[in-house]
């Protein structure tokens, strides 16, 4: 079973030994679906020979093409036409929407409680915790699969031993 060398920082409740150093951490790096783990203190994740801090997605400026002043004007005219378009129609409808509220008003004279229009509500959902990704070194990294690799054969002749013939 083969994992990306990608790793998130999540914090424990007990500490337990860091990997390299042993002294006590609440730190866990561990891959997508906690296929490996590895325990790992503060000052291991800011060693470049142990991991490689990856930046956000959005942190990173892209790189922009450059773009034709004439592909630029294009563009900024048919905005601006839209945009007038559409506050002629806003406007035409707001006249239509003023000449039915006179007719209303004529037609009735009751005295009516003015509404206050409710504020929007804007659902708040709590923001998904982002974690901090990690990129083992190289040669920590070849360790942690070669650590699997061997798990998994010592796994696999577990399995196979009993279907083996006794030794005469």
């Amino acid at each position: 079973m083969s994992f990306q060398n990608l790793y998130y920082e999540r914090a424990v409740a007990t500490p337990r030994p860091c990997a390299v150093c042993l002294r006590p951490t609440t730190i866990v790096l561990s891959t997508m679906g906690n296929v490996d783990f590895i325990y790992t203190c503060e000052r291991h994740l800011t060693d470049p020979g142990f991991a490689s801090k990856l930046p956000e997605a959005g942190a990173l400026p892209t790189p922009k093409a450059p773009v034709d002043d004439e592909l630029v004007k294009e563009v900024k005219e048919e905005w601006e036409e839209k945009q007038r378009r559409k506050k002629e129609k806003e406007d035409k409808d707001q006249k239509e929407k003023d000449k039915d509220k006179k007719d209303e008003k004529g037609k009735d004279k009751k005295a009516s409680t003015p509404t206050s229009p409710s504020p929007p509500v804007t659902p708040s959902a709590p923001a998904a915790p982002t974690h901090q990704k990690y990129v083992l070194h190289r040669s920590i990294f070849a360790a942690r699969q070669l650590e699997h690799r061997k798990r998994r054969q010592a796994r696999e002749a577990k399995e196979v031993a009993p279907r083996l013939p006794g030794v005469p």
